[in-house]
């Protein structure tokens, strides 16, 4: 099945990290996710969800309707093989998710389907976007839902993300710092470690006011980083360690990945720098780490990239990513 621009997920690029922190004495890489064709890591995800079902003749042109929740990755993940298949797409969005992303998915055809108001109690969408995929689910003829929050499928495909980095590294991994959302990334990773003996060190870098692990949930301003509700997949995770971080961690951290690397980078990726900055002092030198960086920062160019929102949000701290020592 996969033919045309579908052959080109995956195989991304695995990269030094040598002038993000060069005082670190031990190695640093990050798996570049943002070189796949939708632009981002959930593009492995939606194409092993919809793979089976296409190659099946279960979801078709004319008879058959995917609808899923998506912050946004995701969905223009879907949204691109749905195009290319001549499938209909119904996305549910809500306002956090990125005016380059909803340009993205409208550029596929896909039909959005934005939610308006936060969940009453939480303060934030994600439930009520879910709910409303199930609305759709039982009243579309044809509709389908990968649901990317239950579908062990999610965190299938990210085994071989994990293996093209062991495999690139020669096994030689000791630490791999990898953001959470729905735990796809993270789950998928970490069975295929445990499963081949690896002693890699897992860190799950969640968001503050994610209720992945346990904390209370509360606003966030990064779309896709953490999660208001546990997402199923989150009960095999088993890390080795989870470190929070906030939002102004991972504006910080993606300001220096495009200031000392030159890598524009999102979010999520953001947040697992502001991790290793926080864990490197107790690295050994001569270790090995691994950051996935799950998408590209052209869909935050009105956020983390904006020094108007940033001193909106934050005030001035520029000082944080500018100058030689930060």
């Amino acid at each position: 099945m996969d033919q045309g621009i579908l052959s080109t997920v995956g195989n991304t690029p695995l990269v030094r990290l040598d002038r993000l922190f060069p005082e670190f004495p031990a190695r640093a890489y990050a798996k570049l996710e943002q070189f796949n064709p939708g632009g981002s890591i959930k593009d492995r995800a939606a194409l092993n969800m919809l793979r089976g079902k296409i190659e099946s003749g279960e979801l078709a042109p004319g008879r058959s309707v995917v609808v899923e929740s998506s912050s946004g990755n995701l969905a223009i993940g879907l949204a691109q093989i749905c195009a290319y298949f001549g499938i209909r797409f119904i996305c549910v969005v809500d306002p956090k998710t990125t005016r380059q992303n909803l340009a993205v998915l409208a550029a596929y055809q896909a039909e959005i389907d934005m939610i308006e108001h936060p969940d009453p109690v939480t303060g934030e969408y994600l439930a009520v976007r879910r709910r409303r995929v199930r609305e759709l689910v039982e009243t579309v003829p044809g509709a389908y839902r990968p649901d990317q929050y239950t579908n062990p499928l999610n965190a299938q495909a990210q085994r071989q993300t994990m293996a093209e980095i062991m495999t690139e590294l020669d096994g030689r991994v000791d630490y791999l710092f990898c953001s959470t959302g729905t735990c796809g990334t993270l789950v998928g990773c970490a069975d295929y470690l445990r499963e081949g003996g690896h002693h890699t060190r897992i860190i799950a870098v969640d968001a503050v006011g994610s209720a992945i692990f346990g904390h209370p949930p509360a606003p966030r301003l990064i779309p896709g980083h953490g999660a208001s509700v546990v997402p199923p997949l989150a009960a095999s995770a088993r890390p080795d360690e989870v470190l929070h971080v906030s939002d102004l961690d991972c504006v910080v951290g993606c300001r220096l990945l495009a200031v000392r690397e030159a890598i524009l980078a999102g979010g999520s990726s953001g947040a697992t720098v502001a991790a290793l900055r926080r864990r490197m002092a107790d690295l050994p030198a001569g270790s090995t780490s691994v950051l996935i960086f799950p998408d590209n920062g052209d869909r935050y160019l009105d956020t983390i990239y904006s020094d108007r929102w940033v001193t909106e949000q934050f005030g001035e701290v520029s000082h944080l990513w500018k100058g030689d020592k930060c």
